[in-house]
């Protein structure tokens, strides 16, 4: 038994169902609770981050929350690798514990600061929390990891037991503190962003309020979550992200609630957990690296502009230009549109993948680098179990089928607000006559097509063909 344990919080943002605060406290007599802003994550950071400041309301709802049990939340700005041995002598702490991150970087600076530890007599305890089943726990029968998702998840159901589901009690003798000190949003080099403007609540009271909201909408899940006009989604991937909920109760209630609704929204969580796996399996994934072998060294055009147009949302296609829209004002983009957006880049505009992977890291307020980088190299046909390269979102049809009346559209893209439905979804087909009637004209008032479809898809259909059918390599063909 030791005498002080440290807690050390990272994406894990909440005091129940924890595995890492549940082995510390039975481990030690009494805890302290530690949060670093990691300055080798934060510096690398645009000065206005939602995340950064999400997460900053997350701590502060924390430190609340210890405040209120007698204790506080120790936080801290710097380098984690160097702060947390520190804080283990200040507060003579024999043992850290935390929960295991899968990043390749997070790895490394764990694996520093317990080196660090053991040098002085002191150890660092990881568990396995943010996921069901982590890194090799599921491996295909001849030993090796999954590269498709449907016999994954099949494995991952016949695995799952209630035991894997079950909670962590969470009680834990919190070392007595006065009210610790915070760094202001400016102390740790960052704006204000419009993150209070927008129907995202921070910490675990967020995320229940959110949860409940979701539970009252899932049986209908399956019916609704591609439209991107209607309340789909269960807006609880930022929750996810950074732990102010536990994956082992939603996967319960998901599991065992039954339906239709149910059962797909389980399978989100499902592959969320499969590019888990594949991340940790192929870390290279975080360094820009593609899945696919062959695909890595594809010479992509970057043709002059497409890459900025597509980002300002001035490509000409509505439906494109509004989710690009919605990411900008807000830091999140529908689910659906993620797809089609990223289509969009790779196989209608011939921008590399990875230039938009890093566009949606920046500005994903939910961002995962796992999630994001799968579907990315999902979209870009490039990745593990990834869609296949002559499957091309046609952003028109995409548009017609999710949007028809042209709602979500409208919403972000209020320069087409007096368009009618049915001419929306390609408003360049609309007569002078038209334009002038619908007070809108193609080419000063909203951009003309940045490309043609039809003619960008048989350009990606031959080049894929090539790279899929050869060992050579060379850039994609262009037009005359």
């Amino acid at each position: 038994m030791h005498d002080t344990a440290l807690l050390w919080l990272r994406r894990d943002l909440r005091l129940h169902d924890h595995a890492a605060l549940y082995h510390a406290a039975r481990a030690a007599r009494q805890v302290v609770a530690v949060f670093i802003f990691d300055s080798d994550i934060l510096q690398g950071l645009p000065r206005q981050d939602r995340r950064v400041e999400f997460i900053r309301e997350c701590v502060s709802a924390l430190k609340q929350e210890l405040e209120a049990r007698g204790s506080s939340l120790v936080v801290r700005h710097g380098r984690a690798a160097e702060l947390i041995p520190q804080l283990a002598a200040e507060y003579a702490a024999e043992a850290v514990f935390c929960n295991r991150d899968y990043e390749p970087q997070a790895s490394q600076r764990d694996a520093l600061v317990a080196e660090q530890l053991t040098a002085v007599g002191r150890h660092l305890y990881s568990y396995k929390d943010q996921v069901v089943f982590e890194c090799d726990e599921l491996l295909t029968q001849a030993g090796k990891p999954f590269g498709v998702f449907t016999p994954y998840k099949n494995a991952w159901l016949k695995k799952l037991t209630p035991l894997y589901l079950q909670p962590y009690p969470a009680e834990a003798n919190y070392l007595s503190l006065p009210a610790q000190a915070m760094p202001t949003l400016a102390e740790l080099g960052f704006e204000h962003t419009n993150l209070q403007q927008l129907a995202i609540l921070p910490g675990s009271e967020g995320a229940a309020h959110t949860w409940q909201d979701f539970m009252e909408r899932i049986d209908r899940y399956h019916e609704i979550r591609d439209f991107p006009a209607l309340k789909g989604p269960s807006y609880l991937s930022v929750h996810l992200r950074f732990g102010t909920i536990s994956i082992r109760q939603l996967v319960n209630y998901a599991y065992h609630h039954g339906g239709a609704g149910a059962q797909t929204w389980l399978s989100e969580l499902i592959w969320r957990e499969f590019y888990q796996q594949t991340l940790w399996q192929h870390p290279a994934l975080a360094h820009g690296h593609a899945c696919k072998a062959d695909f890595d060294d594809i010479v992509w055009p970057n043709p002059p502009g497409h890459f900025e147009a597509w980002c300002q949302a001035r490509t000409g296609y509505p439906v494109i230009d509004a989710a690009m829209r919605q990411l900008n004002q807000t830091g999140y983009m529908h689910n659906r549109l993620r797809m089609v957006a990223a289509s969009f880049l790779v196989k209608d505009l011939h921008v590399d993948w990875r230039r938009g992977e890093a566009y949606f890291a920046e500005h994903l307020i939910d961002f995962d680098l796992a999630a994001n980088n799968g579907g990315w190299q999902w979209c870009a046909s490039t990745g593990c179990d990834a869609q296949p390269w002559f499957r091309i979102f046609n952003p028109v049809t995409q548009s017609q089928k999710f949007d028809s009346a042209g709602k979500f559209i409208k919403r972000y893209l209020p320069e087409l607000a007096a368009v009618p439905g049915r001419y929306i979804h390609a408003p360049w087909l609309l007569t002078p006559a038209q334009q002038q009637e619908y007070g809108v004209q193609i080419g000063r008032d909203y951009p003309v097509p940045i490309v043609d479809h039809a003619a960008a898809r048989v350009l990606t259909l031959a080049f894929f063909k090539t790279y899929a059918g050869s060992a050579g390599h060379g850039p994609l063909p262009m037009p005359d």
